[in-house]
């Protein structure tokens, strides 16, 4: 079975831009704004927690998914063929 690539990028896109915009208000709920981001603002340049780092969160998310995604469907579908068991 194959993977459609640009089905699961897209999909991968959309759960990890979510997760990260939701993450950023759970912080922002349960911390308040200011809180120190380290490993989020490390990878995504721009982002804070704050309203306005949440939604540059989740453009980084989805721009971070789409590749990630597609690398691992085209990898998967790599491998699925070269390790199929021929019956």
């Amino acid at each position: 079975m194959k993977l459609n690539v640009r089905a699961f990028a897209v999909a991968v896109a959309i759960w990890w831009g979510a997760m990260v915009f939701l993450i950023t208000w759970w912080l922002i709920v349960s911390e308040g704004i200011g809180v120190d981001p380290n490993p989020i603002a490390r990878l995504y340049p721009g982002y804070r927690v704050s309203p306005l780092g949440s939604l540059i969160g989740l453009a980084w998310g989805l721009i971070d998914g789409l590749v990630m995604g597609a690398a691992l469907a085209w990898l998967y579908n790599r491998f699925a063929n070269r390790f199929a068991v021929r019956a």
